[in-house]
């Protein structure tokens, strides 16, 4: 899809509005009545991901706002998402650090094909649509990224146009809401640092943990990683003893209890 940041005249008055509206953004129930709002016209989305923080140490928080009734920051099923938020990061990257969609079958294969529990994880499997676009803060090297998703086909037009001009938009009201009381507990310690440290996993095994949050099976952890299913297999048995857990699920929600609470 090509991306312009063109503003055409006829749109100008309803953009300004916008950003005006914006502006005065202050808390999260505000925010999402104006993503519902006249912001649909431009930027149709069902689902707005946000991450920010350091993607090279995954040290990512995370946001979701939507309509979409369980669809929330910190729902069951949402484990996974800082390191769902990393690959849409790569995604960016790759393209630049512009503007950039996904394929249905692209979004696909980043969700993988075992089914994780929530509402959460089944809004995201009805998604058809993913746009992308970030901002890095050059004073405090930060990043931010931003995701819609859509149960429908998401327009190049306006689309294309106005994910340049909302964006910044976009940021400066999210940057300007209070913290959940869950984003409040993050530690600062990357995910890596933790399972190292507080879980006892070797690399192999935590790369291994993080396509399993993501939902891959045994055989897709290993295409990825260029070993067998069975090499995989034995990985998780040796996770499950280390971890003291039983199944994928409590090994996913046990790490990310670590990382969030230290």
């Amino acid at each position: 899809m090509p991306f312009h940041t063109s503003l055409s005249g006829e749109d100008s008055a309803h953009y300004l509005a916008l950003i005006g509206d914006a502006a005065v953004i202050r808390r999260h129930a505000e925010f999402l009545r104006w993503l519902q709002g006249d912001v649909q016209q431009y930027l149709p989305h069902d689902i707005l991901l946000a991450g920010w923080g350091n993607f090279q140490e995954k040290v990512i928080h995370h946001d979701v706002l939507s309509w979409l009734p369980g669809v929330r920051s910190y729902a069951v099923g949402t484990d996974g998402l800082p390191f769902l938020l990393s690959r849409f990061y790569d995604c960016w990257v790759d393209a630049g650090r512009k503007p950039c969609s996904l394929s249905f079958d692209q979004f696909e294969g980043l969700l993988g094909q075992s089914s994780l529990p929530g509402s959460f994880s089944s809004a995201l499997r009805r998604m058809r649509s993913v746009l992308i676009h970030g901002l890095r803060d050059e004073r405090s090297q930060q990043e931010c990224i931003y995701i819609l998703l859509c149960a429908h086909e998401i327009p190049a037009r306006p689309a294309s146009t106005a994910i340049g001009v909302l964006m910044p938009c976009i940021d400066a009201a999210l940057r300007q809401l209070p913290h959940l009381p869950q984003q409040k507990q993050i530690s600062l310690k990357s995910l890596q640092h933790a399972q190292d440290e507080a879980l006892g996993l070797s690399e192999r095994e935590s790369q291994i943990m993080d396509w399993v949050a993501m939902g891959k099976t045994n055989s897709e952890i290993g295409c990825i990683l260029n070993i067998s299913a069975f090499t995989v297999k034995n990985h998780m048995q040796r996770i499950f003893q280390k971890l003291n857990v039983f199944n994928r699920a409590q090994a996913v929600s046990k790490i990310n209890r670590v990382t969030l609470n230290g």
